[in-house]
């Protein structure tokens, strides 16, 4: 049976994710400094094994649907520890996308609950256009 209470070892590895993202975010602001992006991919990836487990996100990365984006990620990963933090994030943008596609509806359905964005997102055009495909589809863990 799986276990979706939020101990600990979750919240830790939500805050590791959530900083990873914010030093990403930063060192992208920052004219791509690679030391801030270099430790928002480790605090990252770190956050993502604490918040699933060690064992299913080696599953998951390891999946054969996703292992493009494995690769890309990891060597846009290498391009910016190298230092070239321009190159290395295209490659890890890509890498990021391929990997957590799957996880677009369940996004889709988060997005909806929020009050303000969630009334703009009912609305007729807007659900048609990019948020029906999504109806009835499963995560990818």
């Amino acid at each position: 049976m799986l276990s979706f209470e939020m101990n600990d070892r979750k919240k830790i590895g939500l805050g590791l994710t959530g900083f990873g993202v914010f030093f990403s975010f930063l060192g992208i602001i920052l004219f791509f400094d690679k030391g801030l992006i270099a430790m928002g991919n480790i605090l990252f990836f770190s956050g993502v094994a604490l918040t699933i487990g060690l064992k299913s996100s080696l599953q998951f990365f390891s999946k054969r649907s996703n292992f493009k984006g494995t690769i890309s990620f990891g060597a846009g990963f290498f391009l910016v520890i190298i230092g070239w933090p321009i190159l290395g994030m295209i490659l890890e943008a890509y890498g990021f996308v391929v990997l957590f596609s799957g996880f677009w509806p369940t996004l889709a359905v988060f997005l909806q609950k929020i009050p303000i964005l969630g009334w703009i997102i009912q609305q007729p055009y807007i659900r048609s256009q990019f948020f029906e495909r999504y109806r009835g589809k499963r995560v990818p863990v």
